[in-house]
């Protein structure tokens, strides 16, 4: 609850001006009980109605200025919640963006997705309603308390007499709150993972006709959510009438003994009128507390989850001291690289070694889970070596920013990935600007036209603005992912990583492609993963690995020399190639 306070802290000038408006809100409550104990005593005098009419609209004057205060107070906490929880939500997903890809890998996108949004949501009503509340109670009864020991002490003290055994129920049942606001809000976070899974694998449940066995896992589900949110109702729910029935206790109390001390002489009506308003004006704050005390605990258990995410430190970050490269040219090489993913049993890549200087083009072939794709995805650090080191331009690329190494990489993924959005965005995605400069459309054309996709967009109903669906589903794959390979282009990096991305188009356009490539690639180096080897022939060196290791190297003219794996796969490819074409 630390990180809480500091923004209680930030906020405080607001917090505090909305405290003194409750104070205020407070004291003009608290002199109506009084002039109507005034009024009282004016009628049994036998005072003039004058006297007792300037009572009345006294009351009903400062019930309007209560009303205005009142708001104001309420306008100033309740907005400062919404600001925290603005303020929260920034820094959540600010954090969430430097933990590295191994982090998501262990997750489920729809928990972070409900902790982003349904417990950033209970942080607020805690900042909000929940601290005017802790901040209203302790006031009124501080008022109340003294004006109500100042008419009769020993009167007050049985009122409260209900009140020791009500703090310690309350203080059980907000134990067993506390417990099951945090199973309901993991539920919460169960439900919104399985919606988000079957929402974005609908093709998937389609294809396999697996609709109904979906909807049964979501009721079960969902289930599973009602009965731990009816329990969380069911012990919620006991805090009202507690907080009821010691406060009805209060005033049967008050009736007798304030009764027999009216008929006694030892009391006036007035004090009498007066007294139990006084304890009328504590019966909501006393009825609130139970309230505030669910909202305090759902808050508590929101921010439990939230700081198991502020508590993951980013592995991969910018050590102190690192400092900028003057200008990286993309040299690029690997010493003796290993690596091995968390709990693996063997290593995924072992004693990797080459260098190409930078303009150059290297080349990447090997079975399926070779570790050609991890190779890659050591370079703009997704992950850091577990042995030897990369380096850039002479230097190890743990020493460079990472900000600096990432922006001289255009990373093309296998699996490519596009937002839902126009697709002149999509492109853009790394550049700076106005989305309106003429600078922008020019490179966004050009990169479209260098990745073989601008043909394809120009024959869209709205061109370049058309907004594709979520992941580009209303692309095909090959539209996928030469938009994908149009925005690495855009970005201009140094470096530019192109694992197996061509592999969804024909032969002909990969052709199209290559031959606008090799301008855009010019002084640029460039690392292609390709299972077609037709893309990769012209490369400077070629690599083949296989179970995580180099087996052959060179150029394409001595890898089909030699008779090895590069060899029999080009056979193979060019015998392929004869039948389609025969």
């Amino acid at each position: 609850m630390y990180r809480l306070w500091g923004y209680v802290r930030h906020y405080w000038p607001r917090y505090a001006f909305g405290g003194l408006c409750l104070v205020v809100t407070a004291s003009l409550a608290m002199a109506v009980p009084y002039l109507l104990k005034r009024a009282i005593d004016a009628i049994e005098a036998g005072m003039p109605f004058r006297q007792v009419a300037i009572f009345a609209f006294s009351i009903a004057g400062i019930a309007v200025v209560q009303a205005v205060v009142r708001t104001f107070s309420r306008a100033l906490i309740f907005n400062v919640g919404r600001d925290v929880e603005c303020d929260l939500r920034n820094e959540l997903f600010a954090h969430l963006e430097t933990l590295p890809v191994s982090y998501y890998q262990n997750q489920q996108t729809g928990d972070l997705m409900s902790r982003l949004i349904n417990d950033v949501t209970a942080i607020r009503m805690l900042l909000g309603i929940g601290f005017l509340n802790l901040l209203n109670t302790p006031i009124y009864y501080a008022y109340g308390l003294t004006i109500m020991l100042a008419l009769n002490v020993p009167l007050t003290f049985a009122a409260l007499a209900p009140f020791p055994i009500l703090l310690f129920v309350v203080k059980r049942v907000s134990r067993r709150m506390m417990e099951q606001t945090l199973r309901v809000q993991e539920e919460l976070s169960n439900i919104s993972s399985l919606v988000q899974e079957n929402v974005a694998g609908i093709h998937v449940v389609r294809a396999y006709q697996a609709e109904q066995v979906a909807v049964d896992r979501f009721a079960r589900r969902n289930q599973i959510l009602t009965d731990e949110t009816l329990e969380l109702a069911r012990v919620r729910g006991q805090l009202g009438p507690i907080m009821r029935t010691a406060s009805g206790l209060g005033v049967l109390v008050v009736l007798s003994l304030g009764g027999s001390q009216v008929i006694r002489g030892a009391m006036s009506i007035g004090d009498l009128v007066a007294f139990i308003g006084y304890l009328n004006l504590l019966a909501w704050p006393t009825m609130a507390m139970g309230w505030m005390l669910s909202i305090v605990q759902r808050g508590r258990a929101a921010m439990l989850r939230l700081e198991q995410i502020f508590a993951v430190v980013p592995e991969i970050r910018d050590e102190e001291g690192v400092r900028p490269a003057p200008a990286l040219r993309g040299g690029i090489e690997y010493r003796n690289v290993s690596f091995s993913y968390p709990d693996a049993t063997a290593p995924v890549l072992d004693g990797i070694s080459f260098r190409i200087e930078a303009g150059q083009k290297l080349a990447i072939v090997g079975r399926t889970g070779a570790g050609k794709s991890t190779l890659v995805n050591l370079l703009p650090r997704a992950f850091d070596v577990t042995g030897g080191e990369i380096l850039v331009d002479g230097r190890d690329i743990r020493t460079l920013p990472l900000h600096q190494l990432r922006s001289a990489i255009g990373f093309v993924p296998q699996d490519p990935f596009l937002f839902s959005t126009r697709v002149d965005d999509n492109i853009a995605f790394a550049l700076d600007g106005n989305g309106n400069s003429a600078g922008r459309d020019a490179a966004v054309r050009r990169a479209a036209i260098a990745a073989g996709v601008d043909e394809d967009v120009s024959g869209f109903r709205n061109g370049y603005e058309t907004v594709i669906g979520e992941r580009g589903v209303t692309l095909s794959g090959g539209q996928k992912q030469r938009l994908t390979l149009a925005r690495a282009l855009a970005a201009t990096p140094q470096i530019l990583v192109l694992d197996d991305a061509l592999s969804s188009v024909d032969t002909r356009t990969e052709r199209a492609i290559l031959s606008h490539l090799s301008e855009s690639l010019e002084g640029r180096s460039s690392i292609f993963i390709a299972h077609r080897l037709s893309t990769v022939m012209d490369a400077d060196l070629i690599l083949v690995l296989e179970d995580g290791r180099i087996v052959e190297r060179g150029d394409h003219a001595a890898l089909v020399e030699s008779g090895g794996f590069y060899a029999q796969l080009f056979r193979e490819q060019q015998l392929e190639e004869e039948i389609e074409t025969a």
